[in-house]
């Protein structure tokens, strides 16, 4: 365990935690880039929103990472879309500072899975990108409302492309 995680006072732990439990989101997006590999950015992020700046501040310095953002109605979002501290930083804590409920239990688990595919850069290749979209097809569900770009619309579109640019993943 890194010493910055082991130095978090247990109070602030799992304050962190409850209050994402409640309020915080792991989502995975997919734009449709021309400029990637493959036709698509996939993108995971962490996020918080709430309308106190304060509070997220605190997260944002507790967890060493991150950014602050205000939308034009007051809600200020704190985000971690950085892949690399997304694996360093927010799976490592979460896993010491666990949730309560079952719902956000299983969306961390499958955004730790989505996280550990794309740093280890099998989502590369067809296999781990098909992967990675299966677990997103499961991420946040039930949905309130639609996906702009679903699995099928990922890799129907961009399946000979995909074959073409990716490189395959030894090892």
């Amino acid at each position: 365990m890194d010493q910055w995680l082991k130095n978090i006072d247990q109070r602030i732990g799992y304050y962190i935690a409850g209050f994402t439990d409640g309020e915080g989101s792991f989502n995975v997006s997919i734009k449709k880039r021309n400029d990637f590999r493959g036709g698509w950015r996939i993108s995971p992020s962490f996020n918080i929103s709430q309308k106190d700046r304060v509070i997220l501040a605190r997260i944002k310095h507790v967890l060493g990472c991150g950014t602050l953002r205000e939308r034009h109605d007051g809600v200020v979002y704190y985000e971690v879309t950085n892949l690399h501290l997304l694996y360093e930083r927010i799976i490592p804590f979460f896993k010491r500072f666990r949730f309560l409920s079952a719902n956000k239990k299983k969306n961390f688990s499958i955004f730790e899975q989505i996280v550990n595919i794309m740093f280890y850069g099998a989502h590369l290749a067809p296999d781990g990108l098909k992967k990675v979209l299966a677990l997103r097809e499961r991420l946040n569900e039930p949905r309130g409302r639609e996906r702009k770009y679903t699995m099928t619309d990922v890799m129907t579109e961009g399946s000979s492309e995909t074959t073409r640019k990716t490189p395959s993943i030894r090892g």
